[in-house]
């Protein structure tokens, strides 16, 4: 972001940042744990960065890059995304031990950042103007914000067995993936983080369609 906040306009250079910046976040925790050097100092200090690194940043990028030529409408959805992503952390850190850790309760941060970071990639990498997609971007904006404090379930991967039972085949996985990514890395991480992104809708209109379901059952 230091090349946006200059005016140097190296959009894709940030984005690709923001991107990096999850790699690291997600190095990080491991880290302390093979070191043996968590502490609730380190946690607290490491929402922070999060605030920076997947909150500030996208925001200043997304803004600076379209959100800016809608004026207040722009710092609007801005706020609201950077609000979004300070929430999140905060019910993130006070209900660690209590839920499901199958899922995550609204969209996790690094998640919206990875989408708007690869959203505003592909479009400059497309040769698209910010301002001829500020309303669309707008809306990207405020909706991942808001998802980030809604109850929408969404998958952690967090307890997957997958890489204890089939260490080839997760391997494999990775491989087929990595090589996926690399033919079109703007378009192919949009596309993965879109579909993420859907996902938690859509789990939580299937849980609600089970529900109502097994209701009418128990009342026939």
């Amino acid at each position: 972001t230091r090349a946006v906040y200059q005016g140097e306009g190296l959009f894709e250079t940030a984005a690709i940042a923001i991107l990096v910046s999850g790699l690291f976040d997600g190095l990080d925790g491991r880290v302390a744990r093979l070191t043996n050097t968590q502490s609730e100092f380190g946690a607290q200090y490491d929402s922070l960065s999060d605030v920076v690194a997947f909150g500030v940043a996208p925001a200043v990028l997304v803004f600076s890059w379209s959100l800016s030529a809608l004026g207040k409408l722009g710092w609007v959805a801005a706020f609201i995304y950077v609000a979004g992503t300070a929430l999140r952390l905060a019910r993130f850190n006070v209900q660690r031990e209590i839920v499901d850790s199958n899922y995550f309760v609204g969209l996790a941060c690094p998640a919206a950042a990875y989408f708007l970071a690869a959203a505003v990639w592909t479009l400059v990498d497309s040769n698209i103007q910010g301002e001829t997609v500020a309303l669309t971007m707008v809306i990207l904006t405020a909706v991942c914000g808001l998802l980030m404090v809604s109850s929408v379930p969404y998958p952690s991967f967090k307890n997957s067995d997958l890489k204890a039972r089939v260490p080839l085949l997760a391997i494999m996985a990775a491989a087929l993936i990595f090589a996926f990514v690399s033919l079109d890395p703007p378009r192919v991480l949009f596309l993965l983080t879109g579909l993420y992104l859907l996902s938690g809708p859509g789990l939580w209109l299937r849980t609600k369609l089970g529900s109502k379901r097994h209701a009418a059952k128990e009342e026939e």
